[in-house]
């Protein structure tokens, strides 16, 4: 057999698509007034906290950051009654998933998640050469943790949930949780990806995994979301102090770099900005998920910052996201999310989503034609 420089499951890996941005838009259409709601960033920004330190981090910039993150890990620790070992820190919750894959897996290894989930996730396990195992989705498109705990086997060796769920907005509940735990042997690693948590938290049904204890069990949370610092990027994970030690051993020694670590330090004591983040997306969230219910588009209730509506089709979709675009509004299509007949929205400050429904209601009889 002939030997080839790059293996067939990274040839054949798809690349990660990113919302459309919004310099890119402006170039092409020649438009001013632009509105992304395509990638679920925090539409208030990072929290003043955060910019101060991160401005005042400028002039270190000729030092390395601190490798062992000391000021970030402490306030987490103390803000989730952990010890500093329990913690590891990347460059957002994907770095920390990158380092799973690095840690944990290896050609052959099979990983079980659930279709319609994080596409991020699907690419790092496959650039492991990892057999990707998926579920199907619950005909309310929520995890099936049945189907799931079916597809546990002697080869799994990973198991991802994303709680809640991207592109859906759902969430499994406690119950859920309990059930599929009692189904998962203690030598398969189970990824909880937590990264919109802080939208979710209030639920009483929904399972902070903080209340939990499995030596098997790792969070991924981020400070993309609901603390604005997408551009920084910068993620946490908990875990047994075993599995944080394996994964240090794999991790570049500087991530994150000095600017994120700061800028998460100032936003994660900024407490008025979190809660102001989560009580205007409420806000947002109830009049464009009844916005979308009164046009007849059928949302997916959600409990994060977005909501996935579903159009039926890929001409569909891709007409409602280049005539949105059209007028200067970035909306999600997901058919690199292998769903092509949804789009996904971002939920956006007061004056983007009014532009959003100013925009929708130009085009909406003219779609309903299609």
């Amino acid at each position: 057999m002939k030997k080839t420089l790059v293996p067939d499951y990274i040839r054949n890996l798809k690349t990660y698509q990113a919302g459309k941005p919004i310099d890119e838009v402006a170039r092409e259409k020649g438009l001013t007034r632009i509105s992304k709601i395509a990638s679920n960033e925090n539409p208030l920004g990072p929290s003043p906290y955060a910019i101060k330190e991160m401005t005042q981090a400028l002039w270190d910039l000729h030092r390395y950051p601190d490798m062992h993150a000391h000021k970030l890990k402490t306030a987490l620790s103390e803000l989730y009654k952990l010890k500093k070992e329990n913690i590891i820190l990347g460059n957002g919750s994907e770095g920390i998933m990158g380092y799973i894959a690095r840690a944990f897996l290896a050609p052959g290894d099979e990983v079980l998640t659930s279709e319609h989930t994080f596409i991020g996730f699907y690419i790092l396990a496959r650039s492991a050469g990892a057999k990707l195992v998926k579920a199907p989705l619950t005909e309310d498109f929520r995890y099936n943790v049945k189907e799931i705990a079916n597809r546990i086997h002697e080869n799994t060796k990973v198991i991802y949930i994303a709680n809640p769920n991207n592109p859906t907005g759902t969430y499994i509940t406690k119950s859920e949780f309990d059930f599929l735990m009692k189904h998962v042997p203690d030598h398969v690693l189970v990824i909880l990806d937590e990264a919109y948590f802080e939208f979710a938290r209030e639920r009483d049904d929904y399972p902070d995994s903080m209340d939990y204890r499995y030596d098997n069990v790792i969070t991924l949370r981020t400070f993309s979301k609901a603390y604005g610092l997408s551009g920084v990027r910068v993620g946490y994970g908990f875990a047994h102090e075993d599995l944080i030690s394996n994964l240090t051993k794999v991790k570049l020694p500087f991530e994150p770099n000095l600017i994120a670590q700061v800028g998460a330090s100032g936003a994660i004591n900024d407490h008025p900005h979190l809660e102001r983040t989560v009580s205007k997306n409420e806000v947002e969230y109830k009049r464009l998920f009844d916005y979308l219910d009164k046009n007849g588009f059928s949302p997916i209730p959600s409990v994060t910052n977005f909501i996935c509506i579903k159009t039926g089709s890929t001409e569909k979709s891709t007409w409602l996201f280049e005539n949105l675009l059209n007028q200067g509004v970035i909306i999600r299509p997901l058919s690199s999310n292998e769903m092509p007949e949804f789009v996904r929205i971002s939920i956006g400050t007061k004056e983007e989503m009014d532009h959003f429904y100013e925009a929708m209601d130009k085009i909406i009889s003219e779609y309903n034609k299609i």
